[in-house]
């Protein structure tokens, strides 16, 4: 099991406001958290942050080998939950409203993933012959592709893109989408924000992911959505189960 992780500020941002937590926990097993903060510098950036650390913290404090899907499934969500708890106290008490975060949480043990998502950044899982993106994101033009108002080509340059539907620290509650999936020998998961996806082609990720040497996957996505514009800051994660 090998993790690998970049992140960038981008080139039209003042901080990076994105955070990551990741390694390996033993042989074979591998988490990762990436967090798109929100709500000013300050805001954006702390909750960003405390969201990682709190749902890495609570992984590495919880989590045992061998544990059922359905022990696993519990601990991210409440490690998320507790995440939620943690910003928005912070919030009240630093007079920060809005602040908030996405989150995207895998835990990964012997070929078995689950994998946890608020808001919109991003898991997909790369194989030989399969590209597949794993969450579906918590936004408003996700709605509104759903209900067949708009296509998800216009999704991509829809004005409202950057609206999201569900975060981590703007409510007393926070409703977690979990699910779990296989990963074979050669294959990835990629947990990113929207600075890679809203700048990268899913194709060109795709792409980068099969063609370029796993450890240079990370910083070849975060320069190609810099060349594209860097409009966001960017984070990249990949979790491989190796060769």
């Amino acid at each position: 099991m090998k993790v690998y992780a970049q992140s960038d500020i981008g080139k039209a941002r003042e901080s990076n406001q994105d955070a990551y937590r990741a390694g390996e926990i033993g042989l074979q097993t591998a988490y990762a958290v990436v967090c798109d903060g929100m709500g000013g510098v300050a805001g954006g950036q702390i909750a960003g942050r405390l969201c990682a650390d709190t749902v890495a913290e609570r992984i590495l404090t919880g989590y045992r080998k061998g544990m059922s899907y359905s022990s696993v499934k519990n601990l991210l969500m409440t490690a998320i939950e507790d995440a939620n708890t943690a910003v928005l106290t912070r919030a009240q008490t630093d007079e920060l409203p809005g602040m908030g975060t996405t989150v995207v949480a895998a835990l990964v043990e012997e070929g078995s993933a689950v994998i946890a998502h608020v808001g919109d950044s991003r898991i997909y899982r790369f194989g030989e012959n399969e590209f597949k993106q794993l969450t579906k994101d918590h936004s408003v033009v996700q709605y509104l592709v759903d209900t067949g108002k708009i296509t998800p080509e216009m999704a991509r340059t829809h004005p409202d893109r950057n609206i999201i539907t569900r975060a981590v620290g703007v409510g007393k509650y926070v409703e977690v989408q979990l699910d779990n999936t296989e990963l074979r020998k050669g294959e990835v998961l990629l947990l990113c924000t929207d600075g890679l996806t809203g700048c990268v082609e899913d194709e060109e990720i795709s792409r980068i992911v099969r063609e370029t040497p796993i450890e240079k996957v990370c910083e070849t996505l975060v320069n190609a959505a810099n060349d594209a514009g860097g409009k966001d800051n960017i984070t990249a994660v990949l979790i491989t189960e190796g060769e």
